[in-house]
């Protein structure tokens, strides 16, 4: 029994996302959602909203409990760059990476 919650589009890189996924891969949902709470991160807000929409879809789909679900799959992929333009001195203009990112959660039962 899996069930799986993605979020498309974050407006932050993939590599800030994946300091936060390293800690909580593979621990159960309540010690996830414990460490995600204290982390001093703004990805971390996101990985929590997330976590919570797998765990409704679990509950929804399956009539699971959060006690039983562990953290099985979670990854971070690059999204479309935004080029925007800053300007400089003499009328120069730098270039202006603004990098997105997916998100991909998945909740599986602790028994497999």
């Amino acid at each position: 029994m899996e069930a799986k919650a993605r979020q498309t589009d974050i407006k932050m890189t993939a590599r800030k996302l994946r300091r936060v996924i390293n800690e909580v891969r593979g621990k159960a949902v309540k010690e996830a959602q414990d460490m995600l709470r204290f982390m001093p991160y703004f990805a971390a807000r996101v990985v929590e909203k997330n976590l919570k929409a797998a765990i409704a879809n679990a509950r929804e789909k399956y009539g699971v409990t959060p006690e039983t679900l562990r953290i099985s799959e979670i990854f971070a992929d690059e999204s479309v760059t935004y080029k925007r333009a800053r300007t400089r001195a003499q009328g120069r203009m730098y270039s202006r990476l603004k990098r997105t990112s997916h998100l991909t959660l998945v909740v599986s039962d602790q028994k497999k």
